[in-house]
């Protein structure tokens, strides 16, 4: 298992670096974009001086294009930032062994088929699909922004913003289990309805502070015992106080579905300061280990 310690290692000598030579190109971009605006206030300047319209427009027009230009540069750095940052965690996670694409995401009906979320998602945007193996399990997972039409508004409302995770296993293990966070309990009564629906029940984790946390459900037929460790239960319910994110599971016919809440753009760049944090980093390297930790803790306890 890699540890945050390990990882602290590889990210003083390899994403450091990195991090160090795109935060010269940030300097630059930004010292370029402000003589530019700099340069186009003293023409303005000019223009209520002189009053002479046509040389103005002669002077802004180049200056114009060069800060089009500049823009489109910054553009550029933030959709490159991430996609190189991310390929240096994940090659320290997956030793090459994941694939990842910034602009791809997990269909919708995958989300659908997880039975999380009772929503046929009208508003699904995704990003940054990675896929890979998990010991010997294959797995996809993204970045999803979940919105669906309010029925009293004229607005969208919130479903589910953060990662998704969807592992595959080739032991087709019996029923049907759903893990929900019990602070949603009130926005979660729809799942909740539609698993009962399906003959699922309230069954017990044998443990009193898990069970505080989170609700969970599943049909007569699915073997309970083993599905979560008492280590893995810990390790959740550590991961929910310390980051106040959510976590979702569930398992249906053979597949593991995984929802961890993130409420910020994980691993964008910022423009107007430094981006030399091992904090804007650390995060989406605990996110993804936290999944990976659940889907390696099922199939050995399975």
């Amino acid at each position: 298992m890699k540890t945050l310690a390990n990882f602290r290692i590889y990210y003083n000598q390899t994403i450091y670096p990195e991090l160090k030579r795109l935060e010269l190109k940030r300097k630059q971009l930004l010292l370029l974009l402000f003589i530019s605006l700099f340069l186009l206030l003293g023409i303005i300047v000019l223009e209520f001086y002189f009053d002479i319209f046509l040389i103005t427009l002669i002077l802004m027009l180049p200056i114009g294009v060069y800060s089009t230009f500049l823009l489109y540069q910054i553009r550029k750095f933030t959709l490159t930032f991430k996609p190189r940052i991310v390929n240096l965690i994940l090659d320290f996670i997956g030793e090459g062994k994941f694939e990842y694409d910034s602009k791809k995401s997990i269909p919708k009906s995958t989300l659908i088929a997880s039975q999380l979320f009772a929503t046929s998602a009208p508003y699904y945007e995704g990003e940054d699909f990675i896929k890979g193996q998990i010991g010997e399990i294959a797995f996809e997972m993204c970045e999803l922004n979940v919105r669906e039409f309010s029925r009293v508004r004229n607005r969208l409302n919130y479903v589910f913003k953060g990662i998704f995770l969807n592992a595959h296993f080739e032991d087709k293990f019996k029923g049907t289990l759903v893990l929900l966070p019990r602070e949603f309990k009130q926005y979660l009564t729809r799942t909740i309805k539609e698993f009962t629906f399906k003959n699922a029940q309230p069954v017990s984790m044998n443990n009193p502070e898990f069970e505080e946390a989170f609700m969970t459900y599943a049909t007569p037929d699915t073997h309970i015992r083993g599905l979560f460790s008492p280590e893995m239960q810990r390790i959740i319910l550590e991961e929910r106080f310390k980051s106040q994110k959510h976590i979702y599971v569930s398992l249906i016919n053979g597949q593991m579905y995984l929802a961890v809440t993130e409420h910020k753009d994980i691993l964008e760049p910022f423009i107007f300061r430094s981006n030399l944090s091992f904090e804007l980093v650390r995060e989406f390297f605990e996110d993804i280990m936290l999944l990976f930790s659940i889907v390696e803790d099922f199939d050995q306890n399975h």
